[in-house]
């Protein structure tokens, strides 16, 4: 299964459509993301199904 979002692409999730995402990692399945507008802050972990 390929991932639908490749590294470095801008994301938003479901829960949150406001918060601007970007993909730093795809492992097993799951995205690791860094907030575009507070990058030092702690990594967010999705699913494929819970970004847009």
């Amino acid at each position: 299964m390929e991932n639908k979002y490749p590294e470095g692409s801008i994301v938003y999730a479901k829960v949150n459509p406001s918060l601007k995402l970007k993909v730093r990692r795809y492992v097993k399945r799951i995205y690791y993301c860094t907030n575009q507008e507070h990058p030092q802050e702690k990594e967010l972990v999705y699913f494929e199904r819970e970004l847009m």
